[in-house]
């Protein structure tokens, strides 16, 4: 990948009691359309997820982020949002919902080493 590429990134969030809108950083998802290239990186905190609520539900929120890996990676496994192209599955992912797994409103940059984004993301908002 030779130049600078547009890309647009979003904050993956688990809110464990929607109503109190209290949310952990558990990953990052990167979009750039001209590569069509889309990545996530995730990471759940357990312990920090039960200081928030004692009696979440872990297994539920593994579920959730393992659905959210398969679609970014187009995966096939019934999901038709999975087929899209990584700009319209990067558009899925990110809209904006009242549940307990949310992202960020997308930001975006430049950059010459997408895969480096990502993980410089990562390790600033999630790590």
């Amino acid at each position: 990948m030779q130049g600078k590429h547009l890309f647009e990134y979003a904050l993956i969030r688990i809110v464990p009691r929607v109503e109190r809108e209290e949310f952990v950083n558990v990953g990052v998802v990167i979009c750039c359309k001209r590569q069509n290239f889309i990545q996530c990186k995730i990471h759940m905190p357990d312990e920090k997820l039960l200081a928030l609520d004692p009696e979440a539900d872990l297994g539920m929120f593994r579920c959730y982020l393992d659905s959210f890996e398969k679609i970014c990676a187009g995966e096939k496994t019934g999901n038709p949002i999975a087929l899209q192209d990584a700009a319209s599955r990067f558009r899925w992912l990110t809209s904006v919902r009242s549940s307990m797994l949310q992202t960020s409103r997308p930001h975006s940059g430049f950059t010459e080493d997408l895969e480096e984004t990502l993980r410089s993301l990562y390790e600033e908002y999630v790590a």
